[in-house]
């Protein structure tokens, strides 16, 4: 049974983000469990871990729904990005090993490779090497509190595929922002690698909030760091 609700998370997670389930959307456990081929007991478990990430909002006597933001919500998590992610820097400078930096410079390049060519699809790989970027930084500050909070937060950046959104210049701004993130934790200076996440991260704030000013109260799900 594990096994099984670990691929329907996986699945629904996938469908969200991809947007084929947009912010809104109704999530009906007998529906998903025939689209699924799975009984409704994964489902409903799956539906929990995505609310514990923060992708699934569970309403009382009105079953699930994906979740939607509005300028406020935003605005939080970017700032608990900003003193967790920071944080998940600073300890990364002190304890990646070699081999991890080089992946980070791999993803550098290939990221950067996708921003110059542009299109649609390339944006959207721009995203997945983006979140396995952080997610590298963040598996090497080695505190699972900390990963744990950040579970709930970094998803939400993703589903909003804010590189769709960004100028050529400020995409050209978060390109820096990771090689220098890269260069502060080969170098190992705990205080150079949080300022430049919290730079990083402050940025992306910027772009999501005028790319979309919320006047409806709920984000737009077309939309990176």
């Amino acid at each position: 049974m594990a096994a099984a609700t670990e691929q329907t998370v996986t699945r629904i997670r996938r469908s969200i983000m991809e947007g084929e389930l947009a912010p809104g959307s109704r999530l009906q456990e007998v529906e998903l469990a025939a689209q699924l081929g799975v009984s409704r007991t994964p489902v409903r478990e799956a539906l929990r871990t995505l609310s514990s990430e923060g992708l699934v909002e569970i309403l009382p006597n009105r079953g699930a729904r994906v979740a939607r933001w509005s300028v406020e919500d935003l605005d939080e998590i970017y700032e608990l990005r900003i003193m967790l992610e920071g944080r998940a820097a600073e300890r990364a400078a002190g304890r990646m090993h070699a081999a991890e930096t080089d992946r980070l410079t791999e993803l550098c390049e290939q990221m950067e490779a996708c921003a110059r060519r542009g299109g649609t699809h390339d944006l959207l790989a721009l995203s997945d090497l983006n979140a396995r970027f952080h997610r590298i930084v963040i598996d090497a500050a080695d505190s699972p509190r900390l990963a744990t909070m950040l579970g709930s937060v970094v998803q939400v950046p993703l589903v909003m595929r804010t590189f769709s959104r960004y100028t050529p210049d400020a995409l050209a701004r978060s390109m820096g922002h990771h090689r220098e993130l890269t260069a502060a934790i080969r170098a190992g200076v705990p205080e150079w690698a949080g300022s430049v996440m919290r730079s990083h991260i402050i940025a992306a704030r910027a772009v999501l909030v005028e790319a979309d000013p919320g006047t409806d109260g709920a984000a737009d799900p077309e939309g990176g760091t």
